[in-house]
């Protein structure tokens, strides 16, 4: 690894910075003491500071040189609705919540980047630090867009980083293309008729039209989509009844759909919709279908030529050319940095944290964050601002 002495020193601070960030996690649009920490550790760095973009988004300025170039690197800072189950000193303290996607550890990265870079500014041009909320499934970048980010910071491209367990330690892994599947979320409500459990002929039962709708809808990704195009269509919730002798009048059902391209998205969205109508009328029930109901869906995460090739240079020159993956196995995960992207060229790359025996898997209450690659992501961030930025 090559990574400045300066930025080794920084590996105390960052870990304290990280495990207060793991033991105080909150979640979507709720960050406001994560937001406000990281917003005061930008502005005793020196860096001018912006609050509030997508309710509470931080977004700080740093520039040096006479350079007109502006690149922006972004980091999200939100938990999930998850217990955690470890012991250690720096576990949550806040119920049900935790920080089971490395989120922590995303964010401390790029303030040591910030810190590092404020004090040597061995860059020309501008910097924009990017503390994003509300990335785990409410579209926390598509809000910072809506309210102006990339107007109020104009950035030429944007990048992304996040931890990957089963990597390495301090690996990293980035290509052109599709790194991350899109996500949209469906509910599917099936309307009968109740009647007693002894007497189903005089009723139409939703229950038995759920299971046929549930197998069939298996078969659109075998049957519908061209086989070289990878997709998941996953039924996750269902809701339906209350007693162990009545049929229920209706039974609500919730999945997610995951593929690499918006042609395969919308014949996958068709065909739902069609396989509902037809097997809802031949069971005599009805339906409603709703798509992303409660959120935007997610589009692709697709990383462009020239900015991945600057990923990669960063990339090799911080931990060499035998530990970085340049055609890494796309994620079926998403990522809402995907909306960025459609904005601004970029790329979002991965970060080994090492083995999911020891660290587990994301989105696992017995995750944690590896500190041991905070110096690694810094140093990624603080090569690939020095390679842009010239």
């Amino acid at each position: 690894m090559s990574i400045a002495n300066d930025i080794q020193q920084l590996h105390a601070r960052m870990r304290e910075w990280r495990q207060h960030l793991h033991r105080f996690p909150e979640t979507a649009f709720e960050e406001t003491q994560t937001a406000q920490f990281i917003a005061d550790k930008l502005s005793s760095f020196g860096l001018e500071v912006h609050q509030g973009l997508g309710t509470t988004g931080v977004v700080a300025t740093l520039s040096a040189g006479n350079g007109d170039r502006k690149i922006a690197l972004r980091a999200d800072m939100d938990a999930l609705f998850i217990q955690e189950r470890n012991t250690f000193a720096h576990k949550s303290r806040h119920d049900g919540k935790m920080h089971a996607c490395g989120h922590d550890g995303h964010s401390a990265m790029l303030l040591g980047a910030a810190c590092y870079l404020a004090e040597h500014r061995n860059f020309n041009g501008t910097v924009y630090f990017i503390f994003q909320p509300a990335e785990e499934g409410r579209a926390g970048a598509r809000q910072m867009i809506d309210d102006g980010l990339f107007e109020q910071f104009p950035a030429d491209c944007v990048f992304g980083l996040h931890n990957f367990p089963d990597i390495p330690p301090g690996h990293f892994a980035v290509k052109p293309g599709a790194m991350m599947a899109s996500f949209d979320c469906f509910e599917i409500i099936i309307a009968g008729q109740a009647t007693h459990a002894a007497m189903p002929h005089l009723g139409n039962d939703a229950i038995v039209a759920s299971a046929q709708l549930i197998t069939a809808l298996q078969t659109i990704v075998s049957r519908t989509v061209n086989p070289a195009d990878p997709a998941v269509v996953s039924i996750t919730q269902i809701h339906a009844g209350n007693t162990w002798n009545a049929l229920p009048e209706s039974v609500v059902l919730r999945g997610t759909v995951r593929c690499f391209s918006g042609a395969v998205q919308k014949t996958i969205a068709d065909k739902i919709t069609r396989l509902v109508n037809a097997i809802c009328e031949g069971f005599g029930v009805s339906a409603q279908i709703r798509f992303n109901p409660e959120n935007p869906g997610y589009p692709v995460t697709f990383n462009a030529e020239a900015e991945t090739n600057l990923a990669l240079q960063a990339a090799v020159a911080v931990a060499g050319e035998d530990c970085v993956d340049r055609q890494p196995v796309a994620s079926m995960g998403s990522e809402d940095f995907a909306f960025m992207l459609q904005e601004k060229p970029g790329c979002y790359a991965w970060i080994g944290n090492g083995s999911s025996e020891n660290s587990c898997l994301l989105h696992n209450p017995h995750y944690d964050f590896n500190d041991e690659i905070l110096p690694v992501g810094t140093a990624y961030w603080v090569k690939l601002v020095e390679t842009a930025l010239r």
